[in-house]
């Protein structure tokens, strides 16, 4: 199924001269920590908005994998991932996606809504088994990222073993003049722009499919978004070209649509994330030391179910981490030096349960919904490169409470006249207001904290 050569960690990659930037690292890391720590879709109310290419065409859209009429080992695969309905998105983009004639398509999805599954499943679909070459290929901003849709092809395609795969990524070396037998290739940009080009190990004329996965990530990368400009180039007019991108900046739409000829579009309309459900309240004190003690003040009066503890840097995170431990509390530490797959299984065991709080820094803001997270707690309000208030980090960071429709408890710890300041201007940019936490509002977030 697979010719891989085995795992490549972030230390054998930097040998290998992978050149990316922090940013891009970042995000791409932050991408894959969604991945491993996903074990269903994202319950989103966001709506779809689609714009075509064609708007006198009638837009279907389906409620069931079955209206798809997809080969039966397919479906037997879709069901077997534990898919019972397609997700939002999956309703209207598979439908373009299987569409004949193929259709084109940027999408905007982020993690969790099933949209690796989707265009898998549209690989799968085109990919013609008795054809001994590469229909279908998908480039991805790191091994890692390529790696997990790998995944999910093996699983998807568990019954059509017809249907093979390979990795094109730096450190597989194949023989010279060899051509691939494989009908789907995911890799890296580099590496498959050499595999169609320079080694000619991919016939780029006889691709039916392109995906490029994680725009918003491969832009940010130097060099990636030229190599992938320059595969798009080598293919025929009547490939199929699939984009999907968490967020749609405008670098990332001039790139898509100097990739994508005569798309569709599928966007989510912003979902208003609401405060509504928050309860939010200040502390006062003078140093770090006395926030902590008011911490365990506030832990003496309540009972809490879980919480997420938010400091501004590494070092003041182990400090608390350490502090917190020492008095007993079952404390789980996250920071952006743990590898990837540290962090995943850090998160995995607190929402498990395993441990009750979490401290950390903001390598956990977006995108964790651990459904027990009753209390969110700023150690430190979180502050931007120059000291202004970083209004959006402030909205992940307490968003990771009172979600699904339920109550939910911020304590914002306050230590100086600056940090008074940026909670003002925080409360004005939400026109919500914080109120400071006096001993006879304990009764009250003990209903909502338990």
């Amino acid at each position: 199924w697979l010719r891989t050569p085995g795992p490549l960690t972030y230390a054998t990659r930097a040998n290998l001269g992978f050149a990316t930037s922090l940013v891009s690292e970042d995000k791409a890391a932050q991408s894959l920590l969604n991945k491993l720590i996903r074990n269903n879709l994202v319950n989103t109310t966001n709506q779809v908005e689609v714009l075509q290419k064609d708007p006198n065409s009638p837009l279907y859209s389906v409620k069931s994998f079955e209206e798809l009429r997809l080969k039966p080992q397919l479906l037997q695969g879709v069901y077997g991932m534990g898919f019972n309905r397609p997700s939002k998105i999956q309703e209207t983009a598979l439908p373009m996606m299987l569409a004949e004639p193929p259709q084109n398509l940027i999408a905007q999805s982020q993690s969790g809504t099933g949209k690796t599954a989707a265009f898998v499943l549209a690989m799968l679909s085109h990919v013609d088994p008795n054809n001994k070459y590469p229909q279908c290929l998908c480039v991805s901003p790191t091994y890692e990222l390529a790696l997990q849709t790998g995944k999910v092809i093996e699983q998807m395609g568990k019954h059509y073993p017809e249907v093979q795969l390979v990795y094109a990524i730096r450190g597989n070396k194949l023989q010279r003049g060899m051509k691939l037998q494989e009908q789907i290739v995911i890799g890296t940009p580099g590496t498959m722009l050499d595999w169609c080009g320079k080694f000619k190990f991919i016939d780029p004329k006889k691709v039916k499919v392109f995906v490029l996965d994680e725009a918003d990530v491969m832009i940010a990368t130097q060099g990636h978004q030229d190599q992938s400009i320059r595969i798009q180039r080598m293919l025929p007019k009547n490939c199929q070209m699939l984009l999907f991108s968490a967020t749609f900046e405008e670098s990332v739409w001039n790139f898509a649509q100097r990739i994508v000829p005569d798309p569709n579009i599928i966007k989510l309309k912003r979902e208003e994330e609401t405060l509504d459900t928050i309860k939010q309240y200040y502390v006062l004190c003078n140093c770090k030391e006395e926030k902590f003690q008011a911490l365990c003040n506030i832990y003496g009066a309540i009972t809490i179910a879980q919480a997420m503890i938010f400091c501004h840097t590494r070092k003041t995170a182990g400090w608390l981490a350490g502090e917190l431990s020492r008095e007993g509390h079952q404390v789980a530490l996250l920071s952006g030096e743990m590898q990837v797959e540290q962090r995943a299984a850090v998160i995995e065991r607190f929402r498990d349960g395993k441990e009750k709080v979490l401290v950390t820094t903001n390598v956990c803001a977006r995108g964790i919904d651990v459904e027990q997270v009753s209390v969110v707690i700023n150690f430190d309000l979180p502050v931007d490169k120059d000291g202004n208030p970083d209004n959006e980090t402030y909205l992940h960071r307490i968003g990771r409470t009172g979600r699904f429709g339920k109550r939910g408890l911020a304590i914002n710890m306050v230590d100086s006249k600056m940090s008074m300041n940026i909670l003002n201007r925080i409360q004005e940019h939400f026109n919500k207001k914080i109120e400071k936490l006096d001993t006879d509002d304990l009764d009250e977030i003990e209903k909502i904290a338990s």
